[in-house]
């Protein structure tokens, strides 16, 4: 019976699960991560769907693998794994596969306190705190963000018209605050969340074309973000992330932040230097800025970071077997 041996150290970021492959993980070719990926996804997407869906893993769960970089100026590499896919960035999947890498001695920094990652997306540097042998802190520079566009309109079936934002942080998100259909995040069950986001995600793709200003490879709506007021009184707003096929992201989010910052600059809102506090739907905290503003193609943009902190919750060996009828992994409708 053949029989595939990944070994894994499982964290989470402010609530939400990173599951880190530190042993079993394929060989990819490839001169730059966005090819390495494409690589994966052709020839090595069972391993993701078998890591990532249950019944090792379940809807929510994302995951990270460790590689060489393919850049000379950093420090490591890192493949994203979902049960969306493979992401081009991934905000709590870096502070979770930083933290984890760092405490188990997987990567040595060039320079102590930073990282700078080489991931599908592009750069992300890394800054952290450490107590001990804890990391206590990560914040991303992330990858330039920009506000993609505004007034989006959908019919949402029993939800009724939706008028949005797209933005983008790493990913493309829809980003949906109050309005005459859509009272605030507290008038919505998790469930509700379940059933609107992946029909508002399909009827934007299937109405617009989503193409990022700079890289055409980076294209489609994958997030859906649902707004509202904050409960905790250090937060300026708060979130809940739809992704995959019922994923609500448990913190709040680091690309989506990095979108959220994007659209509220473009709006006058936030400026260089600004701090802006985003809360999760369980109550996490993740701690933005607006690092610097630059440009995406012809649109106006923003460098954001991002800051929160990430826990190993332990070490696992798992199996998938080329017999097993699950080994793929599934996810219920």
């Amino acid at each position: 019976m053949a029989r595939h041996t990944f070994s894994c150290i499982d964290a989470h970021t402010c609530g939400n699960p990173v599951r880190l492959v530190s042993g079993g993980a394929p060989l990819l070719t490839g001169a730059t991560m966005m090819e390495r990926r494409a690589h994966f996804l052709r020839e090595y997407d069972w391993i993701r769907t078998g890591l990532m869906f249950e019944p090792r893993g379940h809807d929510a769960m994302s995951g990270s693998i460790l590689y060489p970089p393919t850049r000379a100026d950093c420090d490591i590499a890192i493949l994203f794994i979902e049960t969306s896919g493979c992401l081009p960035m991934c905000g709590h999947g870096t502070i979770g596969t930083v933290t984890v890498a760092l405490e188990h001695g997987l990567v040595r920094p060039r320079e102590p306190g930073l990282l700078r990652l080489d991931t599908p997306a592009g750069v992300v540097e890394a800054r952290y705190t450490q107590q001990g042998d804890k990391i206590t802190s990560v914040r991303l520079r992330n990858v330039p963000a920009y506000l993609h566009g505004t007034g989006y309109q959908v019919e949402v079936p029993g939800l009724g018209p939706l008028t949005f934002d797209i933005a983008y942080g790493g990913n493309f998100y829809a980003i949906i605050e109050p309005q005459p259909g859509y009272a605030d995040l507290d008038a919505l069950s998790v469930m509700d969340i379940q059933s609107f986001s992946p029909k508002i995600r399909a009827l934007v793709n299937e109405r617009y074309e989503i193409i990022h200003k700079a890289d055409p490879r980076l294209r489609g709506l994958s997030h859906v973000m649902w707004t509202g007021k904050p409960r905790d009184a250090l937060a300026q707003g708060r979130n809940a992330v739809f992704y995959g096929e019922r994923g609500v992201d448990r913190s709040p989010c680091g690309t989506g932040t990095s979108a959220r910052m994007a659209q509220l600059a473009a709006r006058g809102a936030l400026a260089p230097g600004d701090a802006f506090v985003h809360e999760s739907i369980i109550g996490s905290l993740f701690h933005g800025r607006v690092e610097e503003a630059t440009t995406v193609g012809d649109s106006p943009a923003i460098i954001p970071s991002v800051e929160g902190s990430a826990w190993v919750t332990g070490l696992n060996t798992l199996f998938l077997y080329d017999e097993e009828p699950y080994s793929q992994g599934f996810l219920l409708p």
